[in-house]
This record gives C-alpha cells, structure tokens and sequence, in this order.
C-alpha cells in the first residue's frame, strides 16, 4: 500500500478510505449491516493494509460509531489506524441543542463519540455540513478547542460552498485557530462540479481532498438508477438519490464510455472509475463503501490500474454540468 500525506499534514493515510455508513444497525435504513455482517469487511480492508476509516455520529443514530470502534480495537492498534468522524447532524435525540455547530453541541458531540469508538481521541474530526445559524468564529474557535484539548488531531470539513470553506478558513488563521486540513466533498466521473472551485482551492492551499460517493451511490458500478427497473434496496430508501438525479439520460454517454473502457481493460467499471478519481490532482482517498465482498475487491484493484490519457479524454469529454448537489 503507497501511503500518502493527508493534506499538509504528517499523518500517513492509505489512498482509499473505508466509509462505513453501511455499518451499523438497518433498523436505521434497511440497505445497512449489523455489527456481525459488518466486522468482516472491516478486518478485510486492514488485511489489506487500509488505514483510514471515516464514520459520523448520525450514522446509524450512533450505533456505525459503536460497530466500528469495536472492531477497530479488536483488530487492531490504536497507533496503526486513523479514525475519522463527523459532527452536525442530530444523534438519536433531536432537541434544538443537539445539532448544528454551536460550542455546545461540538463539546457534548465529541465526547459522545469518543465514548462511542471507544478511544481517547480520534485523528479526524469533520463538520458534516454547513451551519447557517451559528457563526463560524464560534464553531471554528470550538473545534479549536477540541484539537487543544487533545481529543482529535486534526480537523476537516465536508460539502460547502468554496467561499464557505475560504470564509472559514480565513476565520481561523487569522485568529490564530486550528484551520481545517481536509475537505470531503461529493466527486465522481457524473458528478465533477466540485472542480470547478473546491478542489482547486484544496490544491492551492494544500488541503487533502477525500471525496464520498466515488461511484455515485452505485451507478457507476452497474446499479440502476433511481425510478429505473431493477434499481437497489438502497435506491428505493434513498430520497438524496432521487433528489440528485444522477445516472439520468444526461449521464448516458459518460456511463456508455466507462462501460466500453471496462470492457476492453477486462475490469469492473467500478475499478474504472475510482481509477480514474484516484489520478486526479489533488486527491489524496476516495472514501468507499462495501457490503459485498466485491465491493472492497474492486476498489483495491482500482489501486492498480493507470488510465491513459486517451482513456481519461473518454471518459471526461461527455460529461455535462449538473445542478449543485450534496450539500443538505
């Protein structure tokens, strides 16, 4: 495994990241694993030397946190894993001061899925979105206060606006505050609008990139589109697919390329295109998703392939913009 620098940090992470939304409990949503079927694929992704597992309080209303974190410690050193999360959303109980960003949520939330992993800090923690009523001083002075205190190395944040991001950034280093070392936002070959600012920002200003739904919610990887014959278990649930229309007649000859480029490399269009996610400027680990043993299969394979730039042309050439998604 070729370990990369997470942004401008020190911290080695592997150039994939497991995503562990899937883990938890499907009382939840019903497309997720419980803690038996979920151990197994994450003592696979640290047999195969991945070392970067990203979760979030909300998931699972707590219980993804609980999964993981046990398996983690059964499994392996603390020293030898880095563990992210997230804070924003509600967790099981949903009363006016436990979401958002305020100081008191951010106190409380951290401690609770410190309690939850079951480790004394974790290496990153992460806005999971935009708080619109709370000031950023006053999140970013408290996530500071989160990295002083010891409980988390260092922080990120995911899907905002670039001048969300720029704004808080800004806030921070001219305070003398922890600023954030990484940006999660939504990338994949039918999804690109995050190049347009985001990521070009992240390059300037050496933040690490670790981008979610790498293969859009499964379309990329051959699952059928929301509305469409034969769509997934998760497709039916999933009202953030419906909202975002990917994989639609627009996205037609994007997929069409990728097929015939997985057809003659004799590879899965997954590998494909997180192959080609993982030659992009700027970005350092695709978070991926695994209910099936494939699942992890395919995304470690992707590590060894090198896409040509006639093969990246095709595959980019097609694509149209869409509408900005991904940030509620």
């Amino acid at each position: 495994m070729d370990y990369r620098n997470l942004g401008r940090t020190g911290l080695k992470v592997s150039p994939l990241c497991l995503g562990t939304m899937t883990y938890g409990t499907p009382e939840w949503r019903d497309w997720v694993l419980d803690e038996q079927q979920s151990r197994p694929f994450i003592k696979r992704a640290l047999e195969a030397g991945i070392n970067f597992f990203d979760t979030a309080d909300m998931y699972s209303d707590g219980a993804s946190e609980r999964v993981v974190g046990r398996a983690l410690n059964d499994f392996a050193r603390r020293e030898e894993v880095v563990i992210a999360t997230k804070v924003y959303n509600p967790t099981g109980h949903k009363t006016a001061n436990e979401r958002g960003l305020s100081r008191k949520h951010i106190r409380h939330a951290i401690d609770d899925s410190l309690s939850r992993l079951g480790t004394d800090y974790v290496d990153l923690y992460q806005t999971h979105r935009w708080d619109y009523d709370t000031p950023i001083e006053e999140t970013m002075e408290a996530l500071h206060e989160v990295v002083q205190s010891g409980k988390a190395l260092y922080i990120g944040a995911s899907s905002m606006h670039a001048w969300q991001f720029a704004k808080a950034q800004r806030v921070a280093h001219e305070n003398g505050w922890t600023p954030f070392s990484t940006m999660q936002p939504m990338v994949n070959l039918i999804y690109r609008e995050e190049e347009r600012e985001m990521i070009p920002q992240c390059i300037d200003q050496g933040v690490g990139v670790i981008p979610w739904s790498p293969l859009a919610r499964g379309i990329l990887a051959g699952s059928k589109p929301v509305g469409s014959e034969g769509e997934t278990t998760r497709a039916k649930s999933d009202e953030q697919m419906r909202n975002w229309k990917l994989g639609l007649e627009r996205d037609r000859p994007v997929l069409e390329a990728l097929q015939r480029i997985a057809e003659a490399r004799g590879v899965s269009s997954a590998q494909i295109a997180l192959a080609w996610l993982l030659q992009k400027p700027g970005i350092t680990a695709p978070i991926v998703g695994a209910s099936k043993s494939r699942h992890l299969d395919q995304a470690l394979g992707a590590l060894e392939l090198t896409l040509s730039e006639e093969e990246v042309e095709q595959l980019e050439s097609p694509y149209v913009p869409h509408e900005v998604v991904g940030f509620v």
